[in-house]
Order: C-alpha cells, then sequence, then structure tokens
C-alpha cells in the first residue's frame, strides 16, 4: 500500500540579484543553511534523513546535495544526491523524494534546490586539435538537438508570445502585478516564516515599489528586434536556495509533528522544444486527471514567471483565474534561482495555502528543453467539504 508523504517544514533564503548581496556564499553554505533550519524548526534528528535530494543546474558539478548535507553538520551516514531537470530541478527533487517515500524506500527526505549563478563556473568546450585551436566558452548546455530546434528562452518566449497572441500591454501588466504582489507580500510579512536569513542577506532583492505598466513599456526588446519580451516583463537570474523536509505520515505521527500539506501526486511531460515554456500545460492536465480533478477545484497554484508571455500562454491554456496564482508575487519579481525556484515555488504553496486555507495547490514549471512539472498537494487542515 502507498504511503503518504507530508510536508512538515519549507524553507528558503532569501532571492539575490546575481553579483548581489549573496554572491560570496557558496550554494553548499545557502543549502546547508536552509537544511539546518528546517531541523532547527521540527526537532527531527538529522541522523534519522534516509537521503538528501538537491536540484542544481549551473554549478561546481560533483554531487552538491551530499556536500551541503555535509556543509549542515549531518552525520556521514547521510547520503544525498544531485539531480538536473533544468529549472525544474528543485521540483524534480522534491517529486523524487515524495515517490520513494511513497514506495516504501525511506520516511524522511530533505529535498530542495541551490544555484548561485554569481560563483557559477565558466563553461568551455574542449578544442578538438590541442595544438592548433583554442578552447570556446558556451552559454549553456543544449536542450534539444539542432535538428529538432534549440532556442534560448528568450527567443522561444517570444515565438510564445507570437503564437498565442500575448501582447506587450498584457505582459507588462502582468510583470508590474508581480511587483505589486511581492511588495504587498512583504510588506505584510507573509515571507518570514518561510525565509532564512543568511550573513548581510534578510529579505529578497528583487520586488521594486516603483514599477508600473507605463515605466516597463520604455524598456526595448530583450531578444528579438521589434519584439514583445524585454528585461521588465522576463524574470532576473539570481542566487538562492529552498528545501523541504518531507515525510511519510506514521514518521510524522511518530515525531509528533502535524503536517498541514500533504504531496498528493506529481507529473512530467513533455512538448515540443521550440515552445519550451508550454511543458507546463501538460504536467498540470496529467495531475488532474490522475486525480479525478478540474482545473477549477484548485484554489491556489504557484507558478514560475520565466516570462510574462509564458505563463499568461499557459494559464490561458489551463483556463486558470489569475486571482489564485502567485498571490505573494512570483520569480518576475522574486528572481528565478535555476535549481532553486522549483523548491521556493513548494516553499511558496506551503505558505499560501496556511496563509489562505485553500484546500488543493499545485506548483508548476516549465523547463528549457520542452519539458514542465507539478507537484499537487492537499491542505489537511481544510475540511473536505470546504471549497477553499
Amino acid at each position: 500500500m502507498s504511503r503518504k508523504p507530508v510536508i512538515v517544514c519549507c524553507g528558503r533564503t532569501p532571492i539575490g540579484k546575481a553579483g548581489g548581496s549573496l554572491r560570496q556564499i557558496a550554494p553548499e553554505r545557502m543549502a546547508a543553511a536552509v537544511f539546518c533550519h528546517l531541523l532547527e524548526e521540527t526537532g527531527v534528528p538529522a541522523e534519522d534523513i534516509n537521503d538528501v535530494v538537491l536540484g542544481n543546474v549551473i554549478g561546481p558539478g560533483g554531487n552538491l546535495a551530499r556536500l551541503s548535507a555535509l556543509a549542515a553538520g549531518f552525520p556521514v551516514s547521510v547520503p544525498g544526491v544531485t539531480v538536473d531537470r533544468q529549472c525544474g530541478s528543485g521540483m524534480e527533487a522534491v517529486s523524487l523524494a515524495s515517490r520513494l517515500i511513497q514506495a516504501g524506500a525511506g520516511d524522511v527526505y530533505i529535498a530542495g534546490g541551490v544555484e548561485s549563478v554569481s560563483l557559477a563556473p565558466w563553461k568551455m568546450e574542449k578544442p578538438g586539435n590541442h595544438y592548433k585551436e583554442y578552447p570556446r566558452f558556451y552559454e549553456r548546455a543544449r536542450f534539444s538537438p539542432e535538428e529538432i530546434g534549440d532556442p534560448n528562452m528568450g527567443t522561444a518566449a517570444e515565438r510564445t508570445a507570437e503564437v498565442y497572441g500575448i501582447s506587450r500591454q498584457d505582459q507588462d501588466a502582468f510583470a508590474a502585478e508581480s511587483h505589486r504582489k511581492a511588495v504587498h507580500a512583504r510588506e505584510q510579512g507573509w515571507y518570514n516564516e518561510e525565509i532564512v536569513p543568511l550573513p548581510g542577506s534578510g529579505e529578497d532583492e528583487g520586488p521594486r515599489t516603483n514599477i508600473s505598466p507605463s515605466l516597463l513599456q520604455r524598456m526595448p526588446p530583450a531578444f528579438v528586434e521589434k519584439g514583445t519580451v524585454t528585461a521588465g516583463n522576463s524574470c532576473p537570474v539570481n542566487d538562492g536556495a529552498a528545501a523541504v523536509l518531507l515525510m511519510s505520515e506514521e514518521k510524522a505521527e511518530e515525531y509528533g509533528l502535524a503536517p498541514e500539506l500533504e504531496v498528493v501526486d506529481t507529473a512530467a511531460a513533455g512538448v515540443d522544444p521550440n515552445i519550451p515554456g508550454l511543458g507546463a500545460v501538460p504536467a498540470v492536465k496529467q495531475c488532474l486527471a490522475d486525480n479525478g480533478l478540474h482545473i477549477n477545484d484548485i484554489s491556489q497554484m504557484e507558478f514560475n514567471e520565466a516570462f510574462a508571455s509564458q505563463t499568461l500562454a499557459c494559464l490561458r491554456e489551463l483556463s486558470m483565474p489569475l486571482d489564485n496564482v502567485n498571490t505573494g508575487g512570483g520569480a518576475i519579481a522574486l528572481g528565478h534561482p535555476y535549481g532553486a525556484s522549483g523548491a521556493v515555488n513548494i516553499t511558496r504553496l506551503w505558505s499560501e495555502m496556511k496563509r489562505r486555507q485553500t484546500k488543493i495547490g499545485i506548483a508548476v514549471m516549465g523547463i528549457g528543453g520542452g519539458m514542465g512539472t507539478a507537484v499537487l498537494c492537499r491542505n489537511r487542515t481544510v475540511a473536505e467539504g470546504e471549497k477553499r
């Protein structure tokens, strides 16, 4: 019989700008700070952790999960595994840990993601002839074979805007609203429970009080001449870490913990790599279909706002009301620390579902290479008969 994975605690660092307040903090130190916070908040002994699952995309290589666990002072008996599903890596880590609990492989897992864009190593291609050719720097790994198409994410966002008829005005309005919600959330203290302060950084650097659609209208196209995607209606690149403490329902009872959220299901799906951001749509639809749900049953969605065009296209495809999406702001304001973003979304889902007392929520990522992931959660404190 499948066991129920529950989320007993979440945490994240402040999200810093590339070259900003977190620029000198190594990724394993960011992750370690969040790991320690999870155990301090719950009283769970480190030696009880079956595994640490951590997502990372552009880091130093090696097994960053194991390095982070050791940096956190965990016993050497606690293993770690690092996963890479591009910007869905942090969410993939939580999905994998949930599946391991369901399968009975273990009872207690830390799962999340970390990224330091500021400290990411340069990528260099080895020349074919070491004596006559020079190494070549490159920006990112390939997402798709050239014969299929492998556009950069900005160009793909422009293509999405064109195909789905997403106007510049709609994109700028959505971006301004992301900042407004994030600033409001910060002022109201909605982030306080989830943020783990780091030396020199106690709050997110991205949200801005002076952003408006009229100001955003002044920004030039960032990727395509005469295009509609700009730096203002796209997410920045960032540093940060986030993690979740997951365990079986039985283990939570043994510890005397009363977790609010249960991970009901997870899904991953693929689409055409030329419109990669649309991968979120089939992932969400799969989660809904497998659990007999309709989009109207989702009262809280945390969707990674890599680009306003991509986000709006997906939400229109899903017929998801904007009022229930990223109610505390999204990545256009907060930022996008690649490997951590999926775990940031789940942390935000945890906070917002508790605050709003919503019944069913979902965290969603669209991913480079044409993929999407989703994690469906149920609020155990909301009675079955309640609507929200």
